[in-house]
């Protein structure tokens, strides 16, 4: 696929359209998507505004379904935690887009992961939706602290008007997207998002499936070490 076929509709929408098509060609009856948390009706984002129409050709395929919509992801090799370790490394500072209040959830990959291996074996699950998200609510300010504090570091955070961030997304796009054939580090959409409180309900999925949420200061000091991303 070409980069520039490479969008939200394309693959969050088409993709799982073609998917479900894919399993009901095999026979297969059950189904267990991934969405995104914040995914609704009437979003900002085009990023939870195709999520929405992927659940609902999920919702409407007469499978057995579960739907599950994760927070922010972390764990060894992520591109969240990990890359702003790397910039705490480098940078004497590190970027806030806006006020840097917008909440968020962070939840382990490997939780993440417990629930798509079960899900299958679990009847009670089909038919439902369930947010995925961690045991902390923290800010994203909060979410950098964090990160420095475990990695040993102390750098200045520069917060950046709204209408800067999107002006430099917008270069970035053009340059990435366009000049380059890559994709952009950061895009007007994810602007949209970090503005917006990113946290749900955990409480039925822990139960169903018996997880044990970890604090996401513990979470990431398993994978990260002092002096080092």
């Amino acid at each position: 696929m070409k980069l520039e076929e490479n969008t939200f509709e394309n693959i969050h929408t088409l993709g799982t359209q073609n998917v479900v098509t894919a399993a009901r060609q095999a026979g297969v009856r059950r189904f267990v998507h991934m969405s995104a948390l914040g995914t609704r009706p009437n979003a900002a984002a085009r990023y939870h505004q195709t999520k929405w129409a992927a659940e609902e050709i999920v919702r409407g395929s007469g499978l057995d379904w579960t739907i599950f919509r994760p927070s922010i992801i972390y764990g060894p090799g992520d591109q969240f935690v990990n890359r702003f370790a790397r910039m705490a490394r480098c940078s004497p500072v590190l970027p806030v887009i806006g006020d840097g209040q917008a909440k968020l959830q962070p939840i382990p990959v490997a939780d993440v992961a417990a629930c798509f291996v079960n899900a299958p074996g679990e009847p009670r699950s089909i038919g439902q939706t369930y947010d995925l998200c961690g045991r902390d609510v923290l800010t994203f300010e909060a979410v950098l602290d964090t990160i420095m504090d475990v990695t040993g570091r102390k750098r200045l955070k520069l917060h950046i008007p709204g209408a800067l961030a999107r002006f430099q997304a917008a270069m970035l796009e053009f340059i990435f997207c366009r000049l380059r054939g890559k994709a952009s580090p950061l895009n007007r959409d994810q602007l949209l998002m970090l503005k917006e409180d990113n946290v749900g309900n955990a409480q039925p999925v822990n139960e169903l499936f018996g997880l044990k949420p970890i604090s996401f200061r513990e979470g990431i000091a398993s994978y990260l070490t002092p002096g080092h991303p």
